[in-house]
């Protein structure tokens, strides 16, 4: 429940610092007061946008926060989901600042407009003077039958699956798309495969041909080289080898002297032997180093090919034709198994259909199951609040066979009779302000029973009645409220002096500065206020009277 509200600059507000009890709670004020105001700053920690016009000192940062007490409220999945630490006393912040941009916080952990408020519709039901306008709407009478029949978690279920059959039939349709456009495609991806493959490529080709093509280029050049090379290791007297075969005899007729001559003749020997096959091997090259014209011709032929097939692909060597080649033979077999996945989807979506269309018949049957008590239980509280012949018919339209939506199997409307021998219409149609009020707090009074919702506030629910008629609507508030905080703006008395607790909003004039107030009002206060509701500012002794038992009874 909302335990306290501070606002700091907000509107005419410069500081306001309330508390609430676990009951019923009631404020009243004058018009224009400001009790708005406080429904204002309670919406900005709920998620509302938020405008820095409505600041009332445009130097400062407007701050409202809420304390709720959360204890008895199964919250905790929802703290563990969004990392936030979790308190029993839990505190929603918003801060806007000069230039319009705000901050949000819970538990003083900074979070996202979308996350306040969705804890924020989880703490509070605001219903204001438009909110009558929502009994009309598909998604508010598809929330009631389901909150009275139970099922709440069922149809968040079916959703959620529901959601996801609605990518996945847009997932197969893409598909289709992209496999019809993949087989206009599939001659032209076989041409260049079949050209590719023809080709023979292979790795590392293209490297391994400049290479040789290269060196048939400088044949000559090469044969030339290796020749003279050959010639100075052992092509005449004065050659390598022939110096070091003397220097090998020299050596050997004094190395019978000295160990250190032996080791250095031993060592010139194997220098001898390894010039020897250089030479060997020098000669064998240049013998087979020849500039071969076909062989050349054959290369350039063949580079031709590989140059025409990387430019067409815009790739530039032999491993990137590999490659693609590759991603070809790729695209070909996605297009010869795709009716096969097409297949497979198609028969996902079926039994997809099937439980969704077995999930909306169940959510419907529910449904119907509850709608005799909804209109019995709703024409009982209508009478209660002084429309004894008023009454609600809620239409249940199947769906096709199988046929089934987000919200399930149903087509469902809310018709309103308030008087006898009138038919049931379309609520907008028929119903007064007074009736919308009265209609709507008897709805959410019947499923507030069902829900485990902290707090509802309602903003001016007498709107169109008086007398008895709000005393009734006072008595079901209180009995509301033993369920659930209950927080009522009300201008009739006799509503007034249903609530446990009173606040009095009123304007103060500070030399040139007007300021809302708000307090929480005492016993002889209280009715001294319900005395000046009932008969204006300057009250008798009767009104005074009227007041007290209205306040016993």
């Amino acid at each position: 429940m909302l335990s306290r509200l501070t606002i700091k600059n907000y509107a005419l507000i410069d500081n306001l610092d309330i508390s609430f009890e676990g009951d019923l709670n009631v404020i009243t004020g004058e018009t224009g007061a400001g009790k708005s105001i406080v429904l204002g700053a309670l919406g900005l920690i709920l998620g509302q946008r938020a405008e820095s016009k409505y600041f009332f000192n445009q130097q400062k940062k407007c701050v409202v926060e809420g304390f709720f007490s959360i204890a008895d409220y199964n919250f905790k999945d929802f703290f563990s989901e969004n990392d936030l630490d979790y308190e029993d006393e839990t505190v929603l912040r918003r801060e806007i600042a000069l230039d319009g941009k705000s901050r949000a916080f819970i538990n003083d952990t900074p979070v996202t407009l979308s996350v306040l408020k969705a804890l924020g519709q989880q703490l509070i039901d605001i219903h204001a003077q438009h909110a009558t306008l929502e009994i009309s709407e598909i998604a508010f009478q598809l929330l009631v039958l389901d909150v009275m029949a139970e099922q709440q978690s069922a149809v968040a279920n079916y959703r959620k699956t529901y959601q996801q059959y609605r990518r996945n039939q847009k997932a197969y349709q893409a598909k289709i798309d992209e496999n019809e456009k993949a087989k206009a495609d599939q001659d032209y991806f076989q041409y260049l495969y079949d050209e590719l493959e023809g080709s023979l490529i292979q790795e590392e080709e293209q490297e391994n041909l400049e290479k040789e093509l290269n060196a048939l280029s400088h044949a000559e050049e090469i044969k030339k080289n290796l020749y003279n090379v050959n010639a100075q290791l052992n092509g005449f007297e004065e050659a390598a080898l022939s110096k070091i075969k003397d220097a090998l005899t020299q050596l050997h007729s004094i190395e019978h002297y000295d160990e250190e001559i032996a080791a250095l003749a031993s060592r010139l020997r194997s220098c001898q032997i390894e010039l020897k096959d250089i030479a060997e091997e020098l000669d064998s090259l240049e013998q087979k180093t020849n500039y071969d014209e076909n062989r050349a011709d054959t290369i350039n032929e063949r580079l031709s090919i590989i140059y025409g097939l990387q430019k067409k692909h815009r790739v530039n060597t032999s491993a990137e034709l590999l490659a693609m080649q590759r991603d070809l033979l790729e695209k070909l077999n996605q297009i010869l198994f795709a009716d096969e996945e097409l297949e497979q989807l198609a028969a996902q979506l079926k039994k997809e259909e099937q439980q969704l269309a077995q999930e909306a018949k169940a959510i419907s049957a529910k449904r119907a199951k509850v709608i005799p008590e909804i209109e019995q239980k709703v024409a009982a509280l209508l009478a209660e609040v002084g429309m004894p012949d008023a009454k609600l018919k809620i239409e249940q339209q199947t769906l096709d066979s199988n046929g089934f939506d987000s919200n399930g199997a149903d087509q469902i409307r809310f018709l309103f009779s308030a008087n006898k021998g009138q038919s049931p219409n379309e609520i907008h149609k028929v119903a007064s302000g007074g009736e919308l009020s009265r209609l709507m707090l008897s709805i959410k009074s019947l499923i507030a029973q069902k829900t485990a919702l902290p707090t509802i506030i309602f903003d001016e629910i007498d709107t169109g009645i008086s007398g008895e008629v709000a005393n009734r609507v006072g008595a079901i508030l209180a009995e509301l409220s033993k369920a659930m905080q209950v927080i009522a703006i009300t201008h009739l008395p006799q509503m007034a002096s249903k609530g446990k607790s009173h606040y009095f909003v009123h304007k103060v004039n500070e030399g040139e500065t007007t300021y809302t107030r708000i307090k929480k009002l005492k016993d002889e206060e209280r009715v001294l206020e319900i005395a000046k509701m009932l008969s204006g500012e300057n009250p008798k002794e009767s009104a005074l009277q009227n007041a007290r038992e209205l306040l016993q009874n």
